[in-house]
């Protein structure tokens, strides 16, 4: 495989931010609405207005700090995605960051509507090693509330999506990032970040994106095509 050259962002200042050979970059300021709106709902809505996201599913899943690995670097496979695809596969990121911004806003819209809130925490551990710490750290800052969808899963699977139609990724890659993105999905679960409720309400919202960016029969196609 041709090694692909990086995008030239020579030039790249406040004046040419509208030029056409940069102006993708001001997608990035979806993430700013989005903070805002975390700030905010996070902060303006009680605890006691939300309401309870629990399966009985969740009670046969048991804590399992290790999975806080595939939690804990999600960060970087979001931010890992975005970097990758802004310098190598430029229509890919605005694909990527897209996805991202229309989970994002249909999140925040169910977080206004429908505020939630999970019960799902232990109290105590019962080990205590760097994983149960991290877990610690973690539940410190991240508040139990707005929690359906899951935007961990929601980013994880637009991440995904865009991964495999992407045809400079090996079928190994993909098949890597297939597993890895998995793990992600289930990690939410075993550290009692979200409930299963959660994950399932993510899934419409990326067939949201994928309709909108994609056509919504673009994997039936692609299916038909293969067959």
């Amino acid at each position: 495989m041709k090694k692909k050259t990086p995008y030239d962002y020579r030039g790249l200042s406040i004046r040419t931010i509208n030029d056409p050979r940069f102006s993708h970059l001001k997608l990035l300021l979806g993430w700013v609405a989005y903070f805002a709106l975390y700030f905010l709902t996070e902060n303006l809505i009680p605890l006691e207005k939300c309401n309870i996201v629990h399966s009985p599913l969740d009670d046969m899943i048991p804590f399992c700090e290790y999975f806080v690995i595939f939690y804990w670097t999600w960060f970087l496979l979001i931010a890992g995605s975005l970097a990758y695809t802004m310098f190598y596969n430029v229509e890919a990121f605005k694909k990527l960051q897209i996805y991202i911004m229309i989970t994002q806003a249909l999140a925040m819209l169910t977080y206004i509507v429908w505020p939630s809130v999970q019960d799902l925490r232990p109290d105590t551990f019962a080990r205590n090693n760097i994983f149960t710490d991290i877990v610690r750290f973690i539940y410190s800052f991240d508040t139990p509330s707005g929690v359906c969808p899951s935007l961990h899963v929601a980013y994880s699977l637009a991440v995904l999506s865009v991964g495999l139609k992407d045809r400079d990724l090996s079928p190994l890659l993909k098949a890597l990032l297939s597993l890895y993105v998995l793990m992600v999905c289930l990690s939410v679960c075993f550290i009692k970040q979200h409930s299963v409720i959660d994950i399932a309400a993510a899934i419409p919202v990326c067939l949201i994106g994928e309709a909108v960016l994609y056509g919504k029969d673009y994997w039936l196609k692609k299916l038909k095509k293969q067959n």
